[in-house]
């Protein structure tokens, strides 16, 4: 299908923060750098994503992006983000770009993050002409280890209808954690009738920084407050900011791009002499590595950020409306390697006590697979099925 060269598309749907799309980025960034010397042919790629991400994350060599136009979740359901007019003529749009550019693209893989249908299956029928025109064409669920809910994501694959439809549409599930920390297989987060598909990589923690635009250089030691996009961090900021930090350090404040400009504003005119408060910093694994200690919420790619590193680390996990952050910090922080504060227990002075203790000391994270990006690369390959496969698989 694609002569020399492989061609990957990822799609992530992108209707509340930048999670999804940082997570295909560090797929991305990887892939392109070391999935060739498994299959001796370049690799070319297509993000397809529901955010323009050209000024905060840089994409690999090979790589170019399609903007589907955006949609974010209300209590009623998706919506435009920024169109006027009817939601379901929205999604018939992506839809109608999804499926072209798979059909014109004939990639030879595609990773779906999440939603193996879309929003509202806008990939469903996408991706079956796919299966139909390129039966070649391999197809993957990505998950993260931490769906939701048992129950909530019951009633999530039910709404897919019959469960072979699924299996029709893709050859493998990959689960981007470490089993004996969380396996959603066990916890009913993933159905039984697809267990038979799921390959866990390891956390997308070493790696990372591929994906970023260097870093802004701390000459002074520093605590670290981080929320992500910053879509829903406004508790834990407006309560980090207060904190005097430890005898020595500077306190580096991360609002997010996401985060509301006014909201910024305010949080960044409540900050003390000592305390930094920034919209964007570039480099932000080399920041929490180099960090004294870290604060930040639960969600999936700062949580691996945090993980490949000894920073000590406290998460103040988003418990509503879905429980992802919450059940992942319990199980990290039942792991031995990161400490957990729920939201309502949040205070200034709370936090003040666990800096003071946490700069002290460091955290040995080795016991948990922090490897999932060699681990993609290699399940890749071996999907791939190229001529090189077994020279790859020893790698």
């Amino acid at each position: 299908m694609s002569g020399q060269i492989h061609k990957m598309v990822l799609y992530s749907h992108d209707s509340l923060g930048l999670g999804h799309v940082r997570r295909n980025l560090a797929i991305a960034h990887h892939m392109a750098q070391h999935l060739p010397g498994y299959t001796g042919r370049k690799l070319t790629g297509l993000m397809l994503s529901g955010v323009a991400t050209n000024d905060m994350f840089r994409l690999p060599s090979g790589f170019d992006r399609l903007v589907l136009p955006g949609v974010c979740k209300t209590n009623d359901g998706y919506r435009a983000r920024h169109m006027f007019g009817d939601t379901q003529a929205l999604l018939g749009l992506r839809s109608n770009l999804l499926e072209a550019a798979l059909i014109s693209f004939a990639p030879d893989l595609v990773v779906v993050d999440r939603h193996v249908f879309g929003v509202q299956g806008e990939l469903r029928v996408p991706l079956q002409r796919l299966r139909s025109e390129y039966p070649g064409a391999k197809v993957v669920l990505g998950l993260r280890e931490v769906l939701d809910d048992p129950r909530v994501m019951s009633g999530e694959w039910q709404g897919l209808g019959d469960i072979k439809a699924v299996r029709e549409c893709i050859d493998e599930i990959w689960v981007y954690g470490d089993r004996t920390v969380h396996d959603p297989v066990l916890t009913g987060e993933v159905p039984q009738e697809l267990s038979d598909m799921v390959r866990f990589t390891g956390y997308l923690s070493y790696g990372r920084e591929l994906a970023e635009h260097g870093i802004d250089v701390e000459t002074t030691p520093y605590v670290l407050t981080t929320v992500g996009g910053g879509a829903d961090g406004a508790r834990l900021l407006e309560t980090a900011v207060g904190v005097q930090p430890p005898a020595g350090h500077r306190h580096l404040v991360v609002t997010g791009p996401q985060f509301d400009h006014a909201a910024h504003t305010a949080i960044a005119a409540a900050a003390p002499p000592d305390t930094r408060v920034a919209a964007i910093c570039r480099g932000m694994s080399a920041r929490i590595r180099n960090a004294s200690a870290v604060m930040s919420m639960g969600g999936y790619n700062t949580t691996c950020e945090i993980l490949a590193t000894g920073t000590p680390a406290l998460l103040v996990p988003r418990e509503r409306p879905r429980r992802e952050q919450l059940i992942r910090a319990q199980a990290l922080h039942r792991a031995g390697i990161v400490d957990l504060t729920r939201s309502d227990e949040l205070s200034t002075a709370g936090l003040e006590r666990w800096l003071s203790e946490a700069v002290r000391r460091r955290v040995d994270r080795s016991s948990v697979n922090r490897d999932g990006l060699d681990g993609v690369v290699r399940l890749a390959a071996r999907l791939l099925d190229t001529p090189s496969r077994k020279a790859g698989a020893g790698r």
